[in-house]
């Protein structure tokens, strides 16, 4: 299923066609953050920026527009009702950050586009902006979105009670598609992808995986189980992998595309790992910007649909992904 056959996902479809068949994510959001000083060691991550300095949120989406991203993920990741009431907000005032969350997502990418649209041969395509659902695990804040382990209690309709409210909230608020980030597991995939139907959402979603052994989903089941659920659900309109060490994602594309029809998207983090329960990078082996401009052109060629970068990843590796494709793009074009 492509993302033309669906009502509501023809921009989604328009997009892709403008940038040549593969589009460029934004990427790490938290990581850029701290590179201007924010303090995001805390439950809600870089949401907590949504409460303290929204204005710095729009600086973070500014520069990865500057740098060539075709679509903006928002600071909701981490962003839910819970999580804000755990702060001492009540529920009006959580809902008031989520929708905050698509808003200056929105106005960033309008004022930007506005600048650009008018210079003659200007590379830039108006971007769209996606609004992150993190998982469950996102939530806990204990490393469980590489673990899929939520325990016994936790089942299906569990897991839609807990993304229900945030997901109405963030399509009300105007984005223009849906991010589903970090799932871990079958279970959760079923829920977002049920809920999607429950809701009758109409815009254009995503759901991705994670992966820490390059083979699977953390929880240890396989990506045909995950994606045969997937699969039969037409208002998933892409599928793939965020947050996983970029040296597993040119196989995992190759795996995934022999399991789905759907396009393939692929935002890995830097190759850094997370210790989720220390809240601290450990020393480990990672790309820099001219590995990804090199690996960027070969995930292209190998399936993904669209390309960025999750965390630790900077507007500097986005401007180099973006540059790569595009060339690549005008030499397709000769």
């Amino acid at each position: 299923m492509g993302f033309g056959e669906r009502r509501g996902a023809g921009m989604l479809a328009d997009l892709l066609e403008k940038a040549g068949g593969c589009a460029v994510i934004d990427g790490g959001f938290a990581t850029q953050l701290e590179k201007h000083g924010a303090s995001i060691n805390d439950p809600l991550w870089s949401a907590l920026c949504l409460i303290k300095d929204p204005a710095l949120i729009k600086l973070v989406h500014w520069e990865y527009l500057e740098a060539g991203a075709d679509v903006l993920v928002t600071s909701s990741y981490q962003a839910t009702i819970p999580g804000f009431l755990s702060r001492g907000l009540s529920i009006e005032e959580g809902e008031t950050l989520l929708e905050k969350s698509v808003k200056l997502a929105v106005e960033t990418r309008d004022k930007f586009w506005d600048n650009v649209k008018e210079i003659p041969e200007n590379s830039y395509n108006r971007a769209l902006v996606a609004a992150s659902i993190g998982s469950y695990g996102a939530y806990l804040a204990d490393g469980s979105e590489y673990s899929g382990s939520y325990g016994a209690d936790i089942d299906l309709a569990k897991l839609k009670d807990f993304h229900r409210r945030r997901l109405q909230l963030l399509v009300k608020a105007g984005a223009d598609l849906l991010a589903f980030e970090t799932i871990p597991n079958k279970l959760e995939a079923q829920a977002c992808a049920e809920l999607l139907e429950e809701e009758n959402v109409e815009i254009p979603s995503w759901i991705c995986f994670s992966s820490v052994d390059g083979d699977n989903a953390p929880s240890g089941e396989s990506f045909e189980e995950c994606l045969d659920i997937l699969n039969q659900r037409d208002r998933v309109s892409a599928v793939g992998i965020n947050c996983a060490p970029p040296h597993f994602i040119e196989s995992l594309i190759c795996k995934i595309r022999k399991l789905t029809s759907k396009p393939i998207v692929v935002y890995p983090n830097s190759g850094e790992v997370w210790d989720g329960r220390a809240k601290k990078w450990l020393p480990s082996k990672c790309f820099g910007d001219d590995k990804f401009e090199l690996f960027a052109t070969r995930w292209r060629d190998v399936g993904a649909q669209l390309i960025g970068g999750c965390c630790r990843t900077t507007p500097s590796t986005i401007r180099a992904i973006s540059q790569a494709l595009r060339k690549v793009e005008k030499i397709d074009d000769l």
